[in-house]
């Protein structure tokens, strides 16, 4: 498979990776290990540069001990800890800072997302700036797809139309650059806005089908009915934050407390 051309991407370095994977990771000492091996395997035949950056936030288990084991081991792993607690979108923004890569791509550390999809999404990205993915109706339990029935017809409300997205998406890291991002908090307000802003603002995005497995041990951090419950409740600060002037709006990369590497 050819690498996706980076010659409209001026702003990366020439030694920077082609992809970063962010792989997030909150207490998931019983996953961490066969996530980041597992991706490990699947990224060494991408026929491109990588790196993974794995991101501690501030996990109270074993996690963050595990991830500076596996990264000693594999130069092209990176470890990130948080010295608290951030939520998603204080990973999501360490992701935005700490990436180096043409490309970024987001995971969770719990498994749940086969690393087969990342050279699907990879070889579409010469075409693209945005390819986000979205799981089928067959893949997901009754109570899920109920639950996600309800938060697309509240952004719907709220938002207007939005393109297809639940898992995960792959986006060109020069985006970051060129859009600014307002929004705040520790829920996913910030990659929403980010999605928002570039379907709306006449970039190339495609939305794309992909597989979900359940988790091998724990419980989901997402998938359930306390985080759908924030997740709403961030809608309208969402809302006013795409509909923010743009002089009022931070760079997107604007930092969380420094993490501890």
């Amino acid at each position: 498979m050819s690498p996706p051309s980076p010659t409209d991407d001026s702003s990366r370095h020439d030694d920077a990776p082609a992809l970063t994977v962010a792989m997030l990771a909150y207490n998931e000492e019983s996953n961490i290990r066969a996530a980041v091996t597992e991706m490990v395997d699947e990224l060494r035949g991408l026929g491109a540069p990588w790196e993974l950056l794995v991101v501690d936030d501030g996990s109270s288990d074993d996690t963050g001990r595990i991830i500076d084991e596996l990264a000693s081991a594999e130069p092209r792993v990176r470890a990130v800890h948080h010295p608290e607690n951030l939520g998603l979108g204080g990973g999501y923004r360490t992701g935005f800072r700490e990436a180096r890569g043409t490309f970024l791509i987001f995971y969770p550390a719990d498994g749940q997302f086969p690393p087969s999809i990342i050279p699907e999404f990879f070889a579409q990205m010469p075409e693209l700036d945005m390819l986000l993915g979205y799981l089928p109706a067959h893949e997901r339990r009754p109570i899920a797809r109920a639950l996600s029935f309800a938060e697309r017809v509240v952004y719907r409300v709220a938002l207007g139309r939005m393109p297809k997205f639940q898992g995960v998406l792959m986006f060109r890291t020069r985006l970051l650059e060129e859009i600014p991002l307002v929004s705040e908090g520790r829920g996913w307000g910030v990659i929403m806005e980010l999605i928002l802003r570039v379907a709306r603002g006449g970039f190339r995005v495609r939305s794309a089908p992909t597989a979900m497995r359940q988790r091998q041990s724990g419980e989901s951090k997402v998938q359930n009915t306390r985080t759908i419950a924030a997740n709403l409740r961030q809608v309208w600060a969402l809302r006013a934050a795409v509909n923010a002037p743009s002089s009022s709006a931070r760079p997107s990369r604007a930092p969380n407390p420094p993490p501890r590497d």
